[in-house]
């Protein structure tokens, strides 16, 4: 006979595990329940939870309480603390009568607590209702995971774009000056080192956890976006820069700072990113010791962000070829670094750079520019 597609299936109904040491009170059950759910029976506690950890695992589980061996509340004591049947609604099903009694199994979790001599429609009753209620919170439950599970999945893919948008930004900067090459990539990653090593430092410990680590390495790459905003003669002009030019030059902060903001402000929201986006741009030109630009700010007045990029933003310079230098070997920039601490640089940072020296060459030759635009050993 053909069967049509149309014809929808009988739904399979629910399993229903008896737990009882006398056979006539299994066999009572059983015949209770057969006609409207599949059954399944254990005549011991152990019995029990073999059955009701293995798969298909029951929807609901009548269980008495004296029997030999496990009873009743040990089983049920057990089937709670296992992730795979916690969720399983327990009945008991019991001569015990006593008001403690109850009150013990239902503090076990268990949903119900019946009394022998049973009546059976009330057994099916609450039998009854409990499946529904099973099904309402395995539906919900299901539905929850679902929903975190495409949150997540969301979740990851807004963070894609949001770090494929800004080193595309931040690229878009970095094309009008064919020497800077990987640079924001490299700078990304020694940001990230110099943080990584601080949070040694008692005094930084709280501040740089995983999450502040996380949002500077994601907003580091715009530390020269105001560059665009820069005349091509002076951003790509050999040799040193004219008093004039370097005043221009020093506009790059607050176009990069004053972008950023513009961006925010169309979104209409604050995003934290673009917060500590905003200081690095602002404020990695500054100096220790006050001499620095725009805002000449020191010591611990500049934000710590931008006191990593400074000596990230520098240490790259030095290595690499610039229309103006030549690169200087990894030793040479180390030794600028050095005799800059407590004046352009922040000690702590200085100090988180000499321990991960070994890094950030490693970093450098990780990302080098094509061509051999820069050095990071020393020349021969």
């Amino acid at each position: 006979m053909e069967l049509h597609a149309d014809v929808a299936e009988k739904p399979v109904a629910p399993t229903v595990l008896v737990v009882d040491d006398t056979p006539d009170n299994l066999s009572l059950m059983s015949e209770l329940l057969r006609d409207l759910y599949r059954v399944k029976v254990a005549n011991s506690g152990e019995r029990a939870l073999k059955i009701a950890q293995a798969d298909p695992r029951p929807d609901l589980i009548l269980l008495d309480i004296m029997m030999p061996g496990m009873d009743g509340y040990e089983v049920c004591r057990r089937l709670k603390q296992d992730t795979t049947t916690r969720d399983i609604p327990v009945i008991f099903l019991t001569a015990l009568a006593e008001m403690e009694d109850e009150r013990k199994g239902l503090e076990m979790g268990a949903v119900d607590y019946i009394t022998k001599p049973i009546s059976p429609p009330i057994v099916l009753a609450r039998v009854k209702n409990h499946l529904a209620l099973k099904a309402s919170a395995d539906f919900l439950r299901d539905k929850a995971q679902y929903l975190e599970g495409e949150v997540a999945k969301r979740t990851k893919e807004i963070m894609a774009i949001q770090d494929v948008t800004i080193l595309a930004m931040a690229s878009l900067a970095e094309t009008r000056d064919s020497d800077t090459g990987s640079h924001i990539r490299r700078t990304q990653f020694y940001v990230k080192a110099l943080a990584e090593e601080m949070r040694n430092n008692p005094k930084y410990a709280a501040l740089l956890d995983d999450h502040y680590i996380a949002m500077l390495f994601k907003s580091a790459p715009l530390h020269d976006i105001g560059k665009v905003g820069i005349p091509d003669r002076i951003l790509l002009k050999h040799g040193r820069l004219d008093a004039e030019e370097f005043g221009i030059m020093k506009m790059h902060a607050a176009l990069g700072r004053n972008a950023i903001q513009s961006a925010e402000n169309q979104l209409g929201m604050k995003v934290e990113f673009l917060t500590m986006a905003k200081e690095i741009a602002y404020c990695h030109q500054e100096k220790w010791d006050g001499s620095g630009y725009p805002q000449g700010l020191s010591g611990e007045a500049i934000p710590l962000s931008a006191r990593l990029m400074a000596l990230a933003d520098v240490y790259d310079a030095l290595i690499c070829r610039r229309v103006y230098k030549e690169p200087m070997s990894h030793e040479e920039a180390a030794k600028i670094i050095l005799e800059g601490k407590g004046r352009h640089f922040d000690p702590d940072v200085v100090d988180a750079f000499l321990a991960r020296q070994e890094e950030f060459q490693g970093i450098a030759r990780r990302f080098a520019d094509a061509g051999g635009a820069h050095a990071v050993e020393s020349p021969a």
